[in-house]
């Protein structure tokens, strides 16, 4: 029991104060308003909830605040409680990192890798779309005639300062000095102004060094299987699915 006048423990049957003398209370007699809720154990509480909600971002500070807040109440003779808010502080952080968060994952992985791959698209036709710009920028240099099929990654290069991690699709093998994009072997050297804008200019294809072809080369492995990223005469670049790949024009009949 805690002197009321100097604050020293005595023991729970002391008539009086072994430091000052002072008369205890009986037992009886102490009022239940000199009980507190420990603010530890509140916190506790308070940071696992929150944590559900945040991916367990506060559930170190929770299991702190629930450990020492048990701690502080066995020590304090009664005159703290809050034992189930600290249980429940410890306890929830725990269930929800070992049970609940790996059943979360599952569910959001296949979500969180489609998130991946549809980046990995954009960045692919951003890729594209620089090369179609570099191309316009060679034709305009060389009477309007398309590169030559066998050296046209090495002439955007030189000629039209393209850096070869451009030449490399995210999401395929990043091989140093191959390009994961082909040229249309049928455009090589034509006029670009007689071409139909919806003939395929530069496609996805397998790493290699200045690759060059026609559908035979189409690769949609960076994508698992979906589909390929391409470039057509006019400029503009499309995902287009492994389905509609015999829709595709390759040739100016």
């Amino acid at each position: 029991m805690y002197c009321p006048k100097c604050g020293t423990q005595n023991s729970e049957n002391a008539g009086v104060c072994s430091s000052c003398n002072q008369p205890l209370p009986a037992s009886s007699d102490v009022s239940q308003s000199a009980v507190k809720t420990s603010a530890l154990a509140i916190w506790s509480f308070v940071l696992a909830i929150i944590g559900l909600f945040t991916f367990m971002i506060t559930a170190l500070p929770a299991l702190i605040c629930g450990i020492v807040g048990l701690v502080k109440i066995s020590k304090s003779s009664g005159r703290l409680k809050g034992i189930g808010f600290a249980v429940a502080g410890i306890t929830v952080p725990v269930v929800y990192t070992f049970f609940i968060l790996p059943i979360m994952l599952a569910i959001l992985m296949p979500a969180l890798g489609r998130t991946r791959q549809l980046a990995q698209r954009i960045m692919c036709s951003t890729n594209l779309s620089g090369l179609g710009k570099a191309i316009v920028l060679y034709t305009s240099d060389h009477n309007d005639a398309y590169p030559s099929a066998d050296n046209w990654c090495n002439v955007l290069i030189k000629d039209c300062d393209v850096i070869p991690e451009q030449f490399r699709c995210p999401a395929g093998d990043k091989e140093e000095g191959k390009s994961s994009y082909a040229f249309n072997i049928n455009l090589a050297g034509k006029n670009a102004s007689k071409v139909y804008p919806d003939t395929v200019l530069l496609f996805e294809t397998k790493p290699g060094v200045n690759p060059a072809g026609g559908p035979e080369m189409l690769n949609a492995d960076n994508h698992q299987g979906d589909g390929c990223v391409i470039l057509f005469a006019d400029g503009h670049v499309k995902f287009v699915l492994t389905k509609d790949f015999p829709t595709l024009r390759w040739k100016q009949d």
